[in-house]
């Protein structure tokens, strides 16, 4: 009894020690965004002894907040509704017929392709927008920034799918139905622990995504959150503060969508992890 006490606590002990951890730097943000410059330079993690949100106002007019939190709002949804539309389909269609060597083969492309670094990338990627006339479009973000992502979105829908009953669809088929409408009334519903996992995770990519933001998007019109925060550091000089209150506000949205999506998350992360 006593050891079985003393593992659970020292379980509570490692599991509150790197919440801490990870919860410490949000904190500390929050903390830097009310307060002024001399009080930062007097100590970091010190209390404001008065909340400046003057802070927010200016970083919000200095950062452009509210057009580069559309421009971050449209590429996000954008990329995101591209990846569920097609990496359901793809992984559907590569999980049914997954006993053929060539699909199993073809998993095997998209684990490789995760692995290519994107710097690898960046000059042929930039001549071709260009060419094509997409730089400074948020459809040419939207269709990078869900490329990138879409080869885990497919592996996991293909370890997700592999889970489900093929007697369903079978049942269905028998009943006249074809196969668009077995996936699109059958099987997509039972994908939606898994498609939630997916919505949350490529949002939340999408929306802190810097590379693509910084080869694509260079005009201001079109700048998203990332991009932005390069305003508030300068050369010579640097507003530390600003910065984190322009952070924060950035922080908003997405730690929404993902409070009101995380019961589906570990759900759905066991399931498409299963290989079968």
């Amino acid at each position: 009894m006593k050891k079985w006490k003393l593992s659970t606590f020292l379980q509570k002990v490692f599991v509150y020690g790197m919440a801490i951890i990870f919860v410490s730097p949000f904190l500390i943000s929050v903390l830097l965004s009310f307060k002024s410059k001399q009080e930062t330079a007097k100590s970091v993690l010190a209390l404001p002894e008065v909340l400046h949100f003057e802070n927010y106002v200016e970083a919000m007019e200095k950062a452009n907040i509210v057009n580069s939190m559309k421009n971050s709002l449209v590429v996000t949804t954008g990329s995101v509704l591209l990846v569920l539309a097609v990496a359901a389909m793809a992984g559907y269609g590569i999980a049914r017929q997954y006993h053929k060597k060539a699909f199993r083969l073809y998993e095997s492309v998209l684990m490789g392709a995760m692995m290519i670094p994107f710097q690898t990338l960046m000059i042929p990627l930039y001549r071709m927008y260009k060419d094509l006339g997409l730089l400074n479009t948020r459809f040419g973000a939207i269709v990078l920034i869900a490329g990138f992502n879409m080869p885990f979105a497919i592996m996991m829908f293909i370890g997700f799918i592999r889970t489900l009953p093929i007697e369903l669809e079978e049942a269905a088929y028998l009943e006249g139905c074809g196969k668009a409408k077995i996936f699109t009334k059958i099987v997509f519903p039972l994908m939606k622990p898994i498609t939630v996992t997916i919505a949350v995770l490529d949002a939340l990519w999408a929306w802190n995504e810097f590379n693509v933001s910084l080869l694509v998007l260079q005009k201001n019109s079109v700048k998203t959150i990332p991009m932005q925060q390069y305003v508030f550091f300068g050369e010579h000089s640097s507003n530390y503060n600003m910065a984190f209150a322009a952070a924060v506000i950035s922080m908003i949205p997405i730690v929404i969508f993902f409070l009101l999506c995380q019961k589906h998350i570990v759900e759905g992360m066991t399931a498409g992890a299963v290989k079968g």
